[in-house]
């Protein structure tokens, strides 16, 4: 069941995020707007969209987050193994994304502290990339 769900759930994903989707989305709400008139404008007429969009979004976030949660994980995965390929990368950056948020900021701030010291960035050189448009 769960593999058929993360079929699923990557599939509707991947379609969602394209113009088709788009397009279809933009034709729903382009019919419902110019059948108000047939409708008086009523608020059964309006409850009709208010509800579809409220399913459709509700399901959505789940669909979405379930994919967002696979491509973090095989991202992490990924970097595990550049990490352990590279011979100077710290092995003991491997897992991190388990130790709590206080831990993680902890870990940055100290990188940042390591890294300005050792190397350190031209002003100049940030406002250049910043600039590029």
């Amino acid at each position: 069941m769960g593999r058929i769900f993360e079929r699923f759930a990557q599939s509707v994903a991947g379609w969602a995020g394209r113009p088709p989707a788009f397009a279809f989305a933009f034709l729903i709400i382009i019919v419902w707007g110019t059948s108000g008139p047939l409708f008086h404008w009523s608020d059964t007429w309006q409850l009709v969209i208010n509800t579809g969009t409220t399913i459709v979004t509700f399901l959505m976030v789940f669909l979405i987050q379930n994919a967002q949660n696979r491509d973090a994980a095989a991202l992490q995965a990924k970097l595990d193994e550049v990490i352990r390929a590279v011979d100077k990368a710290r092995n003991e950056f491997i897992g991190i994304e388990h130790l709590s948020e206080k831990q993680l900021l902890d870990i940055r701030d100290r990188l940042e502290r390591e890294f300005g010291e050792a190397v350190p960035i031209p002003h100049e050189t940030i406002e250049k990339v910043l600039s590029r448009r």
